[in-house]
C-alpha cells in the first residue's frame, strides 16, 4: 500500500476538519472554493492530481452528500443551506483506491460490498449498521456521511433552538480533566442553547424497561431481551433471530426518546446528538424513528469540530448541572444497563419471586452465539432471564468512533456514573419533572398513556 494512502481515517479528519473551518468562516460561498480546498488538501496531504476525484469524494461525504464520481462541483453548497436531514445511504462506496489494496480479507471484496453498498444491502437485508467496516479499511474506500456542516446552517441562522444531546461514554474522550459542564459551555460557543445528558432519558426508559419485564418475565423459562441503546443487538435480532422479537424490550433508544421529549417540550426544537458510534447515523433515520433526531455527529468528528473552531475546552468555564442518576450514565458501558434496569425493579417489586437475572455481552461475534444458543434451547430454563446485548466490545465506550480507547472509556464511564449526586431514576428529580410536564401522573402510565407510549414505545 502506498503511504499517501496509510492511516486515512486521521486523514479524512484532517479533510472534515479544514471543511469546517472554512464553512464556518464563510471561506466557502462557490464551487471554485470548493475546488480551491480539494487541490488545498491534495498537497497537504501528499497526494497527486490523479487523486483528486477521490478527495473531492470525501469532501461531498464530509458535507453529509452522497459521492458523484469524477466530476466537478456543482451545486453542493445549496444543496448543504438547503438540507434539513442527511439521506441514506449513511455509509458509500467511493472505490477508487481499491487496486492499492492488499488485505485479501477485505469486507468490500464480499458480495455485499461489490456494488452500491445500501442497494446490495437493501436487497440481501443483512446489515445490521454496526459500520466497523468503516474503520477496518484503511484506504478510505468506503466512508460515513458526516452530518455536521447543516448544523452549522442550524447555529447561524438561529431560527430554532437547537439542543446538543451527548451520550455518556463523552466522558474522559476530550481530555482527563475536562468536565461534562466545560463541554456544555463548548457548546453554548458554538451557539447551541444547552447540553442535555441522554442518561437523563434513560433513567426515563430504565423505569420502562423494568414495567416491561415485570410483566413479560412471570415463569422460569421466560427472558427478556435488552438493551434499548444499542441499534446493533436491536438490528442484529430484527434480521437474524425473527423468532426472537417477541422477547425483546419494545422501548425505543435514549436517543429517540430524547429527541421526541425535546421537541414535545421545546416549540420547533432541533436535536443533534452525540455519538460514540456510526450505527446511530443509521437508527435515526429507520422509517419508524424519522424525525425524532435531527443530525448525528461522532466524538471524533467533534474533536475534530473544536480544533477547526479552534475551542480549547479545558480552559473553559465550568456549566454543570446535576441531571442523570448513576445507573443512567453506566449505560454507557457493558452490564450498565442490567444494573440499572436491576435496581428499578428491585425497588418496583422487591417481594418479586422470580428475580431479574442479568447476563451481559458484547460485540456482535459474541451476540451472535448468543442468541444462537437461545434459539436452539428457547424452551429451556436458563440461568438468566435479562440477556443485555451490546454491539462493541465493552459498550459504547468501545464505540468505532471515539477518541480513547475502551478500557480507559470504561473507567471514566464508571467515574462519570460516580460522580453523580442522584442514584437511581427514582431519586432523578428532572425525570419526574419531565413527567409532570408530559402529563404523566404516575409510573406505570410510562407504559399505558398514550402520549407516553407514542414518546418512550416502538410502533
Amino acid at each position: 500500500m502506498e503511504q499517501k494512502y496509510r492511516e486515512f481515517q486521521a486523514k479524512r479528519m484532517k479533510i472534515f476538519g479544514e471543511l469546517v473551518k472554512r464553512y464556518w468562516n464563510n471561506e466557502l460561498t462557490t464551487s471554485s472554493d470548493l475546488e480551491k480546498l480539494a487541490l488545498d488538501v491534495k498537497s497537504t496531504l501528499g497526494f497527486s492530481d490523479d487523486d483528486l476525484p477521490f478527495i473531492k469524494e470525501h469532501i461531498r461525504i464530509a458535507m453529509g452528500l452522497d459521492p458523484r464520481g469524477d466530476k466537478a462541483f456543482e451545486n453542493e453548497l445549496d444543496l448543504v443551506r438547503k438540507s434539513k436531514s442527511v439521506g441514506l445511504p449513511v455509509v458509500s462506496r467511493i472505490g477508487l483506491v481499491c487496486e492499492n489494496c492488499n488485505n485479501e480479507t477485505c469486507r468490500c471484496t464480499t458480495s455485499l460490498y461489490e456494488s452500491d453498498i445500501y442497494r446490495k444491502q437493501a436487497a440481501e437485508d443483512d446489515c445490521i449498521d454496526c459500520g466497523n467496516c468503516i474503520p477496518s479499511c484503511d484506504l478510505g474506500a468506503i466512508a460515513d456521511k458526516i452530518e455536521f456542516l447543516p448544523v452549522i446552517e442550524l447555529l447561524k441562522n438561529k431560527q430554532h433552538p437547537v439542543f446538543a444531546v451527548v451520550a455518556p461514554s463523552i466522558a474522559g474522550q476530550f481530555g482527563d480533566n475536562v468536565q461534562l459542564g466545560q463541554l456544555r459551555t463548548a457548546f453554548k460557543i458554538m451557539g447551541f442553547d444547552d447540553m442535555i445528558e441522554v442518561s437523563l432519558f434513560a433513567d426515563i426508559l430504565t423505569i420502562v424497561e423494568a414495567l416491561e419485564f415485570n410483566k413479560l418475565v412471570t415463569t422460569q423459562k421466560d427472558i427478556f431481551l435488552t438493551s434499548c441503546c444499542c441499534p446493533v443487538w436491536f438490528n442484529l435480532i430484527k434480521k437474524g433471530y425473527p423468532e426472537l422479537v417477541d422477547r425483546m424490550s419494545p422501548s425505543v433508544s435514549p436517543m429517540i426518546a430524547s429527541g421526541r421529549i425535546l421537541k414535545e417540550l421545546y416549540k420547533d426544537a432541533k436535536v443533534v446528538f452525540f455519538a460514540p458510534c456510526i450505527a446511530k447515523k443509521a437508527e435515526m433515520k429507520e422509517k419508524d424513528l424519522v424525525g425524532s433526531i435531527d443530525f448525528v455527529v461522532n466524538f471524533t468528528e467533534l474533536a475534530e469540530i473544536f480544533k477547526a473552531l479552534e475551542i480549547n475546552v479545558s480552559t473553559l468555564p465550568s456549566d454543570e448541572k446535576d441531571q442523570a442518576s448513576f445507573v443512567g450514565r453506566l449505560y454507557a458501558r457493558t452490564g450498565g444497563v442490567s444494573l440499572s434496569v436491576k435496581s428499578v425493579v428491585n425497588r418496583l417489586e422487591p417481594t418479586r419471586l422470580i428475580k431479574l437475572k442479568a447476563k451481559q455481552v458484547d460485540g456482535v461475534k459474541n451476540l451472535r452465539e448468543a442468541l444462537n444458543s437461545l434459539k436452539e434451547n428457547k424452551e429451556e430454563p436458563h440461568e438468566f432471564n435479562f440477556l443485555e446485548g451490546m454491539g462493541c466490545l465493552g459498550g459504547c465506550v468501545g464505540g468505532p468512533r471515539t477518541v480513547i480507547d475502551m478500557e480507559s472509556g470504561t473507567r471514566y464511564a464508571n467515574q462519570f456514573g460516580e460522580d453523580s449526586v442522584i442514584m437511581t431514576p427514582f431519586d432523578n428529580v428532572n425525570v419526574m419533572k419531565i413527567l409532570k410536564q408530559l402529563g404523566i401522573n404516575s409510573i406505570e402510565e410510562l407504559i399505558t398513556n398514550e402520549r407516553a407510549k407514542k414518546l418512550l414505545i416502538r410502533e
